[in-house]
């Protein structure tokens, strides 16, 4: 089961890219209002099965912090889409996907290539 760190505040999205260099992290911009975004997130959920030590996942609920969703794109030169998946490592995005293409076998996939 995922347990979620929320993203409220820029801060916190730059000690997320400290940790980054300790432990990959994932972050889910969600948009509560969006029914594939909801789709993604309860595949995310009911498939999840990275141990709480390997991959740290944050949510973002992009209607209550639009502000904070522009700005990790900036931080982490990636297009804008929702819903969406960063993996950071090492403090840069090493992958990012969006919509129904959003899966933890496709995490799995990248995790293990990049890491």
């Amino acid at each position: 089961m995922i347990q979620w760190a929320t993203l409220t505040d820029p801060v916190e999205v730059h000690d997320l890219t400290a940790l980054s260099f300790e432990q990959p992290c994932l972050i889910f911009k969600h948009s509560t209002s969006c029914s594939i975004s909801a789709i993604a997130k309860y595949r995310l959920e009911s498939d999840w099965d990275f141990p709480a030590a390997e991959l740290k996942p944050y949510l973002l609920d992009l209607l209550a912090h639009r502000n904070l969703s522009r700005m990790i794109a900036e931080h982490f030169d990636v297009h804008h889409e929702s819903p969406q998946v960063l993996l950071i490592k090492g403090g840069i995005c090493t992958y990012d996907t969006s919509h129904l293409d959003i899966s933890v076998d496709e995490l799995h996939e990248c995790y293990e290539s990049k890491f």
